[in-house]
């Protein structure tokens, strides 16, 4: 698999998480993992391998318009 950073910083110069587009048509998402106790109840049984990250909704919004 072949990866292109998308975007790692945001507005506010703090440290961001990073998106990247892949050759597979698929975005990675590289961010903060989801610790909060309740936020994980709602959510439910993860499947195996899975993870749950928060990013800001601003780099979403932002890289939504550039996902071909």
């Amino acid at each position: 698999m072949k990866i292109d950073r998308v975007r790692g910083t945001c507005n506010d110069v703090k440290t961001c998480p990073t998106l990247y587009r892949t050759d597979r048509g698929t975005v990675i998402v590289q961010g903060w993992n989801v610790t909060d106790e309740e936020a994980l109840g709602q959510l439910g049984a993860l499947p195996s391998g899975e993870s749950v990250v928060e990013i800001p909704a601003e780099l979403v919004a932002e890289v939504l318009g550039r996902v071909e």
